[in-house]
């Protein structure tokens, strides 16, 4: 299947299955935007070398996951989103008792507030255009749970 002229859109994707699916969506013809909450000459370096071994325009954009208004304007910024990939996730482990507060809304907003804004703002392109595709990673956890890892099993 040839992705040619598509633009793919993965949160969390400058390491482990986030790269791993933008590597094989750039490998099927799709031009990649990765995405993580840092701005490195890596994340950037690697975006540049993907682009190289496809031919696809695969670039890098920041955005902090856990805030709706970057999580809005990575979509905005990619200028095109035919497929959406929402994989950011972040986890912490203790007992809820002993769970930070900030720590559970991180995990919450990442995890899963951050699908809901990014597919908030692809979805309205994918409707005019009449294509459009959204995955959601999730994760084991949501049939057996984790334990001590209440937030990610919640959000997951």
């Amino acid at each position: 299947m040839s992705l040619s002229g598509k633009t793919a859109i993965i949160t969390g994707s400058n390491s482990g299955i986030g790269l791993g699916v933008a590597r094989e969506l750039a490998k099927a013809g799709a031009d990649v935007v990765l995405n993580s909450f840092t701005d490195r000459d890596e994340d950037h370096a690697l975006a540049a070398e993907i682009a190289k071994e496809t031919g696809t325009n695969t670039r890098y954009i920041k955005a902090d996951m856990s805030k709706g208004d970057e999580c809005r304007a990575l979509i905005e910024q990619a200028g095109a989103c035919d497929i959406l990939v929402n994989h950011a996730g972040i986890q912490h482990v203790a007992p809820i008792p002993e769970f930070p507060i900030e720590k559970w809304d991180q995990i919450i907003a990442i995890n899963m507030s951050s699908a809901f804004h990014t597919t908030a703002a692809a979805l309205p392109a994918m409707r005019e255009q009449k294509f459009g595709r959204i995955v959601n990673i999730g994760a084991d956890s949501v049939r057996n749970g984790l334990w001590d890892h209440a937030a990610y099993n919640a959000a997951k």
